[in-house]
């Protein structure tokens, strides 16, 4: 089968296109047609070198048809949805035609929706339901603060926060991409910096904070949250690098809450794909009433020049592949 490999870590060239064998049936594991896989931060991270650890073949998540699963769990022709277990990290993942995955990370995604729109939904819709109403368990009638929007994943949050009952605001590095952000539902929007706390009007009043740019600016959130405030940290925009001389005692409130979440947990026991409404959220992607069209859709060939895209932080939401 065609399968994009990277052969050693380092700039995107080191992806190579070549011919592998075709996974075969496993027990307790589904082999899945491949027809359209999302791009993540995640998979340039592990191109790098930077990932703790990587599978010859990378990719963290697809959409495609069941070709084989030895327990029945999935009919053969099922349209399903596939993402972490190991994909890409411990196993070969999504770059290719057909990948093997354990039956924990695969879930049902029937909708009336084009494969690459199908495509934009899984890892970021699944990672931002868990950490608005698991993590952050956000409430009608709360005050939201995203931190890095406009990223694919900041998108997915501001539909479902809205679609919830929140007042949501937004950040962005740039004034540019505040359209797109009201027209998502936010309530306001405000560029990104390290010193937001400063000045947004709402902080000490924020009831909880998603923040995607990371470590760059964790303590600059917990800062703006009151007494059983809580801020979920989820991702990293503004770099992989630590945290540096965080004091909790000086520089976080008494009872404000911080919790974690990173998306290679889904299908391990405390967090199954089932729990998330992937269906649900499908149903509503292909009624309009979430916007989830990918930014950019890439031909199975042109990995490269996604993963430059991407890497030039040019992507502007979801950017998809599609097997040619």
């Amino acid at each position: 089968m065609k399968a994009i490999v990277l052969k050693e870590f380092g700039p995107v060239e080191n992806l190579t296109y070549t011919e592998i064998p075709e996974p075969q049936p496993l027990a307790d594991h589904v082999i899945i047609q491949i027809k359209a896989f999302g791009i993540n931060h995640a998979e340039m991270h592990m191109r790098r070198g930077e990932w703790a650890e990587n599978a010859d073949v990378i990719g963290i998540e697809c959409v495609g048809v069941v070709k084989a699963c030895p327990g029945g769990e999935f009919p053969i022709g099922a349209k399903v949805a596939a993402m972490m277990g190991g994909m890409g990290r411990t196993i070969n993942g999504s770059y290719a035609e057909y990948v093997r995955v354990p039956v924990t990370v695969v879930t049902l995604i029937e909708a009336d929706l084009p494969w690459e729109e199908l495509a934009a939904i899984p890892e970021s819709y699944a990672t931002a339901w868990t950490c608005l109403f698991k993590n952050l368990e956000i409430q009608r009638g709360q005050t939201l603060l995203i931190r890095g929007a406009t990223s694919a994943f900041g998108q997915a949050a501001i539909n479902l926060a809205v679609d919830a009952g929140l007042k949501v605001i937004a950040t962005s590095r740039s004034k540019e991409r505040f359209p797109m952000l009201e027209a998502l539902g936010v309530t306001r929007c405000e560029i990104e910096g390290p010193d937001l706390s400063k000045r947004l009007p709402e902080s000490g009043k924020v009831d909880c904070i998603l923040d995607l740019v990371g470590n760059s600016t964790i303590v600059d959130s917990l800062a703006m949250l009151p007494r059983y405030g809580r801020a979920c940290i989820a991702g990293w925009l503004g770099g992989l690098a630590p945290v540096k001389d965080f004091n909790p005692l000086a520089q976080m409130n008494s009872g404000v809450y911080l919790t974690f979440f990173a998306s290679f947990h889904f299908g391990t026991p405390g967090f199954p794909v089932t729990e998330i409404p992937l269906q649900e959220i499908a149903t509503k992607v292909a009624a309009g009433k979430f916007k989830a069209k990918p930014s950019r859709v890439f031909k199975f060939g042109e990995i490269h020049e996604a993963h430059r895209v991407m890497e030039a932080n040019q992507a502007n939401g979801k950017m998809v592949v599609v097997m040619e």
